[in-house]
């Protein structure tokens, strides 16, 4: 009998924790369930949204190598102007901005030192006239056996010293720019004038009325950017990929959000040794429709070929929070659709297309690729049912 009571017991204590165990399931699946996120819209909200479903396709991605650099201009575009003499500058009236033309006067300067040239200069020339005359006599004497070689050669060598004296001063008051056959008149200068070399805009003055100049220093700067390019930094491991003629595009953070192209136009053929880097020339499609500063930080994509991969439109992908998702069709029927949130893993962006890097979605997969951004919103607000 009590047997009978005990087995009795543990009979029921079985059926219970069985019951439990049921319990637990059915809860846990419900729960589950739940997690799933559904959106379903009729048909004819999908008309009237101008919604469109596609797949997942190929799409061919550049590969690009991400340099940085600045806006420059050819050596032959840009002029540095000094003084081959010191002196005082006497007449300096531009300033940074001002357009300036090739041989325009820049700056005037003054110096007791050139009137010092200029007299050496007008002696020399007397002196190399009466020398050049005795040197043409003695030779005269010398052919027809009147006079001695010795007095020949001394007529020589002494107008050939004074004609290197002469010729020497004279180079110098042309660098001076100062008109020599004037000089040889009697007129003489106390100023300088420096003119500019090249056409341009004045991008820097370092001088003023009275400022003393020496040779070494940089009295203004003239730019001529009717040329200009981009000088681009790139990484000793990229060297090798870099060719003539590829495309780049670029953008100057600080200042706009606009997209400007290029090409590359020459690869530098040494590595600096403390960066481990080489320049990159490159050479605007259209330089002369741009207005930028010389100077400018650029960052620049050199496109180095092309890569096929998986990728979505730029419509198809909607941010959720900290992730992307896409909406795949789950089922359809003659009145509606029924869509599913997929997280998906996104990489580079190329022409309005996404490349999709995880392989959560097939290419088979309907989906959602116009349209999902309001959906998606809409969903998170509580506008659909799950």
């Amino acid at each position: 009998m009590k047997n009978t009571i005990y087995l009795t017991l543990i009979t029921l204590l079985i059926l219970d924790l069985t019951s439990c165990n049921n319990e637990i399931s059915n809860d846990s699946k419900k729960e589950e369930g739940q997690t799933q996120t559904e959106i379903i819209i009729t048909k004819a909200q999908f008309k009237n949204g101008k919604m469109t479903l596609g797949n997942i396709t190929v799409q061919p991605f550049p590969e690009i190598i991400k340099t940085t650099g600045t806006i420059d201009v050819p050596p032959q575009n840009k002029a540095v102007i000094t003084s081959y003499f010191a002196g005082n500058v006497q007449k300096s009236n531009l300033l940074i901005g001002d357009k300036v033309r090739k041989g325009q006067a820049l700056v005037t300067i003054a110096n007791p030192e050139f009137i010092d040239i200029q007299q050496a200069y007008l002696e020399a020339s007397k002196q190399l006239q009466f020398l050049k005359t005795e040197y043409e006599r003695q030779k005269t004497l010398f052919d027809e056996k009147i006079s001695s070689k010795k007095n020949y050669l001394t007529a020589k060598a002494a107008y050939d010293r004074e004609k290197a004296m002469y010729n020497g001063l004279r180079k110098k008051l042309q660098m001076l720019h100062i008109n020599t056959s004037q000089v040889e008149q009697g007129n003489i200068y106390t100023t300088i004038t420096l003119y500019s070399p090249i056409s341009g805009s004045v991008t820097e003055v370092n001088v003023s009325k009275g400022t003393y100049v020496s040779p070494q220093d940089v009295v203004m700067e003239i730019v001529d950017a009717d040329h200009i390019h981009i000088e681009l930094t790139a990484f000793e491991k990229d060297v090798l990929k870099i060719k003539k003629e590829q495309q780049i595009t670029f953008k100057i953070p600080e200042a706009s959000d606009s997209i400007y192209k290029a090409a590359v136009h020459l690869v530098g053929t040494a590595i600096e040794e403390d960066t481990r880097t080489i320049k990159v020339h490159g050479h605007l499609d259209d330089d002369k429709k741009h207005t930028f500063a010389i100077g400018m930080f650029v960052e620049a994509e050199i496109e180095i070929g092309k890569k096929e991969v998986f990728a979505l439109p730029e419509e198809a992908i909607v941010e959720k929070g900290d992730e992307y998702v896409v909406l795949a069709l789950k089922s359809q029927d003659n009145h509606q659709y029924s869509f599913e949130t997929v997280t998906v893993q996104t990489g580079k962006h190329s022409l309005g297309f996404v490349e999709i890097i995880a392989n959560t979605i097939k290419p088979k997969d309907k989906l959602l690729t116009k349209g999902a951004y309001s959906l998606v919103r809409s969903d998170a607000a509580g506008g659909h049912e799950h």
